[in-house]
């Protein structure tokens, strides 16, 4: 008996908001399929409100309404039957968030959620990542988004602590990230890694995927600290516009990825990681398994 569902997840970050739908093909005695069928990625950067002002602009807000209002076509065109809209550090932050939820549901008919940074990490972590690691081994998770970054430490496939960190891509941008919250977060992971000999990372997050996939590395093999660093340095020496024009980078890439770098290589250093994996999962895969198995409210379409 073959039994199959879509489900959506809506990541609303504070760089990008996405779109993911995905197949749940469930077979008899088999274990379930999770097949990505689309997403859809806007760029319109909430972060630059947020941390800036402390509200969603107008003009962006409008912006979220005609996205939510094209994602709830979507999702009625691919006849998903469950959502979940999950909004993070940009809207949890701005205070007119709730305003902008109840805004944007009148508008689009898109129910939002805003969750916090515990949250955030404990859906992602409902992701398949156990399929990706050695069960022997200890890694450092690093979720790099434009506001947080969700830290896990990960021990013998058992997650032994976790934090979020107000330390993002559109944060370094807007230079709001203060020498405190760096040495904080370098002080956690000192603390949560000096018990164990090896370390690896594993990154998630746009800016990672699109190294990864640059590189030209098959998937599961690891990049190492040295070709992040020579990429880094290489970065630096072209201007916004050239790695636009040079390195095709799009537009709200061409920026945020080097403070995503200084992200993953400062937890490399910290931690002593030598190498760091790219599974390319993020918080849409977690919203879609969490909606499966019911950890997480979902709204029925």
């Amino acid at each position: 008996m073959l039994k199959i569902n879509k489900y959506a997840a809506i990541d609303i970050g504070s760089n990008a908001v996405r779109l993911l739908v995905t197949s749940i093909i469930e077979q008899e005695n088999k274990p379930v399929i999770f097949k990505k069928n689309s997403l859809v990625r806007v760029p319109i950067r909430l972060g630059a409100d947020a941390f800036a002002s402390g509200t969603i602009s107008d003009y962006n807000i409008q912006r979220m309404k005609d996205t939510m209002t094209a994602f709830y076509l979507l999702m009625k065109s691919h006849g998903v039957v469950k959502y979940k809209a999950c909004a993070t550090s940009a809207m949890r932050e701005a205070v007119n968030g709730l305003e902008v939820c109840k805004s944007i549901l009148e508008d689009s008919k898109v129910s939002i959620d805003i969750i916090d940074g515990n949250e955030e990490a404990t859906i992602i972590a409902a992701t398949d990542l156990k399929t990706f690691i050695d069960p022997n081994k200890t890694y450092l998770y690093v979720d790099v988004g434009g506001g947080s970054t969700e830290f896990s430490i990960i021990h013998n496939s058992v997650k032994k602590a976790s934090k979020s960190f107000k330390i993002g891509t559109v944060r370094l941008l807007n230079h709001t990230v203060t020498y405190d919250t760096w040495n904080t977060l370098e002080s956690w992971i000192n603390s949560n890694t000096k018990e164990y000999d090896k370390i690896e990372l594993i990154g998630s997050g746009g800016n990672i995927n699109k190294i990864f996939k640059i590189s030209g590395k098959d998937m599961g093999k690891p990049l190492s600290y040295f070709y992040l660093t020579s990429y880094y340095n290489d970065l630096q020496n072209y201007t916004y516009e050239e790695r636009i024009t040079e390195l095709n980078l799009n537009q709200d890439r061409a920026d945020v990825i080097l403070p995503a770098l200084r992200i993953y290589l400062s937890a490399m250093k910290w931690s002593g990681a030598k190498d760091i994996l790219v599974p390319k999962i993020g918080l849409s895969d977690g919203i879609i398994k969490s909606i499966f198995y019911n950890t997480i409210s979902s709204t029925t379409l």
